[in-house]
């Protein structure tokens, strides 16, 4: 079998697609500016943590608080220790989402955490409404 003959077992090539240049779609981690990085892993622990306290559609479905506290908890520590790097242009908006997050967790709780003890606040301090 020659190289520009795809394997039987490929599915996209059986139906007639060429293969995905992946060096072409995905660009060199070294070019990615470290705020980048950061901004976009914060984004993620943020999405995922709204998705644990069912604020996402179908949110109940999905409802996880201590999948939730984790991922605050994480997020707590990458925006603190990260916040001098990347400055308060990109912190500011992430120290927001954290704070809301911290908040929804307290609205979410049945019991909620004392004042100081909730998910991230050992890192930004006792967060209130």
């Amino acid at each position: 079998m020659s190289d520009a003959t795809p394997p039987p077992s490929d599915p996209a090539a059986a139906q007639g697609a060429q293969p995905a240049d992946f060096d072409a779609m995905t660009r060199d981690i070294a070019d990615v500016p470290a705020v980048e990085v950061i901004t976009t892993v914060a984004v993620h622990l943020m999405s995922s943590a709204a998705v644990n306290l069912g604020l996402a559609e179908e949110g109940e479905q999905h409802k996880d608080l201590d999948e939730a506290r984790k991922l605050i908890q994480a997020l707590a520590g990458l925006v603190t220790a990260s916040a001098t790097e990347i400055g308060s242009y990109h912190a500011a908006p992430l120290r927001d989402g954290l704070k809301s997050l911290q908040l929804a967790f307290r609205e979410a709780s049945v019991v909620p955490d004392e004042p100081g003890q909730g998910p991230g606040e050992k890192y930004t301090g006792p967060v209130f409404g």
